[in-house]
């Protein structure tokens, strides 16, 4: 058998065996490299793709063009204590749904219960921060105190939000007129030049809009409280795995008094004649 060996290997063409030797040299040379590209490949696979939307003071963009507010700061937080890189993505809110259910971000800084993301996120068990939504109107109108009171009336939106998808009940009512507005501010206008009679959207925002000295005439009465959360992208493979992750980073960071106490989700405030669909 040994005697066959030897002729076996003799019979390769010395071209053959160079080849071979170089092949195997050039390997051990290079290797470094491919595994650098695999570490490269396993550190991506830390970078979060976050959406953001207009919503101050708890997420917006600020002066610099840099995500801001107390939900992107705790976000931040939150990452860095389970080990993720973040890079925020600001968008429109439609075009974040389109993110979500596609894939192109991992999660959305928003809130719980969107009807249209009903089917594409996993939400966090988590909610850092309650959100109330409240309707705005003119001194001298009456304060909403039942749904029923929008009927005949104007009713101001802001464009893009679905309000946990209350606007298709509204859109829906044929003596509820609705009418849109680009951004907060400018809603806030529209209802002191009675181009609407009501004016819904949430509390944090509308207060930061509120500067100038006429708009003392404008009132608030609330409507109902929903909750932040960090809604994770099914269409991402690694959805379940990011929740448990921001979820345990958060508990931890709560345990040191680093972000706000975990708070119990309890049922929420809504006003008598609120659809029952959307509570």
């Amino acid at each position: 058998m040994r005697r066959c060996h030897l002729q076996y290997y003799s019979a390769i063409p010395r071209s053959a065996l160079a080849l071979t030797g170089l092949l195997i040299l050039l390997f051990f040379l290079f290797r470094p490299a491919f595994v650098g590209a695999e570490e490269l490949d396993v550190n991506a696979t830390k970078v979060v793709r976050v959406a953001y939307v207009e919503f101050p003071p708890m997420t917006f963009r600020n002066a610099l063009g840099e995500p801001a507010g107390e939900f992107v700061d705790i976000t931040r937080k939150v990452a860095a204590e389970a080990g993720y890189e973040l890079e925020f993505i600001y968008l429109p809110v439609a075009r974040t749904y389109l993110y979500l259910q596609n894939g192109t971000v991992d999660l959305w800084l928003g809130l719980t219960g969107t009807p249209a993301l009903r089917d594409d996120v996993l939400e966090s068990w988590i909610s850092p921060i309650p959100v109330e939504l409240s309707a705005w109107y003119r001194e001298g109108t009456a304060s909403l105190d039942h749904m029923d009171q929008l009927h005949g009336q104007t009713v101001i939106l802001i464009g893009g939000y679905t309000y946990g998808g209350l606007r298709s009940w509204l859109e829906d009512q044929a003596d509820i007129r609705v009418t849109e507005a680009p951004n907060h501010r400018s809603a806030v206008d529209m209802l002191k030049r009675k181009r609407g009679d009501y004016l819904l959207d949430y509390r944090q925002p509308v207060r930061e809009a509120l500067t100038q000295p006429s708009d003392v005439i404008v009132q608030e009465a609330e409507l109902r409280t929903r909750n932040t959360a960090w809604l994770f992208s099914l269409a991402s493979p690694r959805a379940s795995i990011l929740r448990e992750a921001f979820d345990d980073a958060y508990y931890r960071l709560a345990e040191r008094g680093e972000v706000p106490s975990v708070r119990r989700l309890e049922k929420t405030f809504v006003i008598p004649g609120f659809p029952e669909e959307y509570r």
